[in-house]
């Protein structure tokens, strides 16, 4: 099988191309990348070393994405991950890259004839109706009430019947446009593919910022003893995410390789669920426990265009198609993060610490 995953230098694609060439050493998996994010060419030995073949491409660009040899499945990880993007600057970026870069990828799998598994969000969801679900609070999180009146939510989470309407982000914007386009090559053109709406994703290896990769920017820090801030929500930090390790996707996406027809068409919600969500305020002091340094938390209650005060996901349907459910805890993802901190340091503060 050769697998192209695109994305492969950053830190959810080179998790991916790595675990799944030393899982299945038969494969031929390539790793394309445009670079663009920084820190994203530490990862270039790691992928040699694994005698994954890289490719410096772009996925705007159709005439990248010739290949000599046939494609048998397309992982793509490659977008833009920022929730923030384009709403203060040109959406051009964000929309080329993120629903661009797709169209060019669905040809490749007509050409190819390949398979596509495709990393979408949780952020496809509307912002308007998130913001309506029922939410109590104590004095460290926001948490589900009992009583909601939209569909898709439970106290379990939000699974996949939850409303994709009005407005989102751009970059969730984007994504729900390529899982519609997605669809549609399914049913014309024959293609065979899985869509996982992934929440937060997190591990070693990712170049955490203030906009997107939250556990390790947050881990950094505090390893630092840097500046952080409480933003929205009167700056309380009582913000729900549940999050993912990159090892517990990539588990997943074996199963999905491994049994295709059974994932086929089907769009699922993949992250941590309710037993691995955590708030700001909580993932500040679980990171002043495991680090054992105490910083100081600014405090700004504006609330930012495309800002949620709850995600936290439902995995009843991928769990029950596949068995699949996450292993690691929040502790197990903020020690991971840290060893890693710990053994590439020298490294890593040029990156972290911006």
């Amino acid at each position: 099988m050769n697998i192209l995953v695109t994305g492969g230098a950053g830190f959810v694609g080179s998790n991916l191309a790595i675990k799944l060439k030393a899982k299945n050493p038969s494969f031929q998996v390539i790793a394309f990348d445009n670079l663009k994010r920084r820190g994203s060419e530490i990862n270039l030995q790691k992928l040699k070393d694994f005698e994954i073949d890289f490719i410096h491409g772009d996925i705007r660009n159709p005439e990248d994405l010739e290949f000599k040899d046939s494609i048998n499945l397309i992982i793509d990880a490659s977008a833009e991950p920022s929730v923030m993007a384009g709403l203060k600057s040109s959406p051009l970026p964000v929309i080329s890259n993120n629903l661009i870069g797709t169209i060019n990828l669905l040809e490749v799998t007509r050409k190819h004839g390949s398979k596509l598994i495709f990393i979408s969000t949780s952020r496809v969801y509307g912002i308007d109706a998130l913001n309506k679900i029922n939410l109590n609070e104590n004095d460290t999180r926001f948490f589900l009430d009992s009583q909601q009146e939209l569909n898709g939510i439970s106290n379990h989470g939000i699974n996949e019947f939850f409303s994709t309407g009005e407005f989102r982000s751009f970059y969730g914007g984007t994504k729900l446009a390529s899982e519609i386009l997605i669809q549609e090559y399914i049913k014309y053109c024959g293609l065979e593919a899985i869509i996982n709406r992934c929440g937060v994703i997190a591990g070693p290896g990712q170049m955490g910022k203030i906009d997107q990769g939250i556990a390790v920017l947050w881990m950094a820090r505090h390893f630092w003893k840097g500046k952080l801030k409480y933003i929205g929500y009167g700056g309380h930090g009582k913000q729900v995410r549940d999050i993912l390790h990159v090892d517990d996707l990539y588990r997943l996406i074996q199963k999905q390789i491994d049994n295709f027809s059974a994932f086929h068409s089907k769009t699922f919600n993949v992250g941590g669920g309710i037993s691995c969500s955590i708030s700001l305020q909580e993932l500040t002091n679980l990171c002043s426990l495991v680090t054992g340094n105490k910083i100081h938390i600014d405090k700004d209650p504006n609330t930012r265009d495309a800002d949620i005060r709850y995600y936290v996901t439902d995995n009843s349907k991928i769990s029950s198609i596949s068995n699949w459910n996450p292993q690691y805890t929040v502790k197990d993802i903020l020690s991971d993060i840290l060893e890693w901190i710990r053994v590439n340091e020298t490294q890593l503060k040029p990156i972290l610490t911006l």
